[in-house]
């Protein structure tokens, strides 16, 4: 992934190693106009169904969680646009999910790059009205500067808003994002419709992740042979990586899907030993325990242990509890749910409490076996991801670390009767911020 012939798309250092530090380096702060065209940014435009060959052809899948093929998104948009006379693009950088920095740092170094991919992505689906909808307030200067830096036949036409709201976990959904952009609270809404189908101001909407529209500048420029030579077959290309837990600050790194667990803690600098398992995905995923450490980071090898690469987050675990990180967890859900949903609301609140009990020696073998069931029976019960993604912990943490449940329950946990692991938001990450 790069954003341009020869550079990285996230630090414009010269292409050729395959994993790259991208924060605890020195910052020279948002790149301007000038330094991004130097690495050739803004090209014309070019044929549009060309351009959507190329991505069809990469098969690049989004960054924001789903790893949902970006063409077939593209394709959508523009074909229902055709059909009303109009669609909206919205570049997603509501990262909600507190265990990564990846969209926060890509908007707030690289806002020129975002800008580009959102015009390409207007350009293939005929949008002339685009938004970039935030949370984080340096990123909306960032990409506030770099928009007045430009004119509007540099964007092809495309009129560019900047959209700000309060953070939270659910604000980035892309039905949340939506609402939000159609006056209403940043909560999400029932599907259908969807937004290829009906979006803001019904008309069909491309909502799409900043890190996904950050590739499209390379493959304008370079085509889908080059960006298939990193990554894996079904996980083409390289992907942003938070890295967090192990008594160590949060860092991102740029990585090849499909690079070996093991390399990632070599780069890291953490001993396999040190490792019990990782929560994976940010929080949606779940838990995996030492079988982490035989996998490699990519969508089909995570999938195929039930687990997921999700936005890229990896919590690493070391000195603590899995019981009490999932209690943290879940108990992060519970605050942060939409309150919309009796399911949503009342199942995240009940997980909460039996992990909460299992954490603190008061569960039982009952309370087990019902956080057991109500894992399998509430997922897909909600209007959003919330419900599904602590369904997920729950049913990991039953899966992955029974020894832990058991001691749990026989009173005997040595690493929680020294403290057990606590946490509002836990493996909370928040980018350096350059001078």
């Amino acid at each position: 992934m790069s954003a341009a012939q020869s550079t990285s798309i996230s630090t414009g250092a010269p292409a050729g190693c395959e994993c790259r530090l991208l924060v605890e380096q020195p910052g020279q702060g948002p790149e301007d106009i000038a330094a991004y065209r130097r690495l050739g940014g803004y090209r014309p435009l070019g044929d549009p169904d060309a351009l959507l060959s190329e991505v069809e052809s990469s098969g690049l899948v989004g960054r924001g969680g789903a790893a949902f093929p970006l063409a077939v998104k593209l394709r959508a948009v523009r074909d229902n646009g055709r059909l009303v006379g109009g669609s909206v693009l919205v570049a997603n950088g509501e990262e909600g999910e507190p265990a990564s920095i990846k969209d926060r740092w890509l908007l707030r170094n690289r806002p020129h790059l975002i800008l580009d991919g959102l015009r390409l992505a207007a350009a293939v689906v005929g949008a002339e009205r685009a938004c970039v909808y935030v949370s984080d307030a340096e990123s909306a200067h960032s990409v506030e500067s770099a928009l007045a830096e430009l004119d509007s036949d540099t964007l092809g036409g495309v009129a560019v808003r900047m959209w700000a709201v309060r953070p939270g976990y659910v604000a980035g959904e892309e039905t949340a994002a939506v609402r939000a952009l159609n006056g209403g609270p940043a909560k999400p809404t029932d599907k259908p419709p969807r937004p290829f189908e009906a979006g803001v101001d019904d008309y069909p909407t491309l909502v799409s992740n900043v890190e996904t529209l950050a590739n499209l500048p390379y493959l304008q420029w370079n085509g889908a042979a080059a960006f298939r030579t990193q990554g894996t077959a079904l996980s083409p290309g390289t992907f942003l990586a938070t890295i967090s837990g192990a008594g160590r600050p949060p860092v991102l790194y740029e990585l090849p899907h499909g690079l070996p667990f093991t390399e990632l803690l070599a780069l890291h600098g953490v001993s396999p030993h040190e490792v019990r398992g990782a929560l994976m995905g940010g929080y949606f995923a779940g838990l995996l325990n030492r079988t982490v450490l035989e996998t490699t980071l990519d969508h089909e090898t995570m999938r195929g242990l039930g687990s997921g690469l999700g936005c890229g987050a990896i919590s690493l675990i070391t000195d603590d509890c899995p019981v009490a990180v999932a209690a943290s967890v879940l108990a992060y859900f519970d605050r942060e749910n939409a309150g919309q949903c009796g399911s949503c609301f009342n199942g995240t609140a009940a997980m909460a409490a039996v992990a909460g009990a299992l954490r603190d020696g008061a569960a039982t073998t009952e309370d087990v076996d019902r956080l057991r069931r109500w894992s399998v029976v509430l997922r897909g019960r909600g209007a959003c991801a919330t419900l599904d993604a602590a369904t997920n912990v729950a049913a990991s943490l039953l899966d992955q670390f029974p020894d832990e449940i058991a001691a749990h329950l026989d009173g005997r946990c040595s690493d929680c009767a020294r403290g057990a692991f606590r946490a509002d938001r836990p493996y909370e990450a928040e980018p350096v911020r350059h001078a």
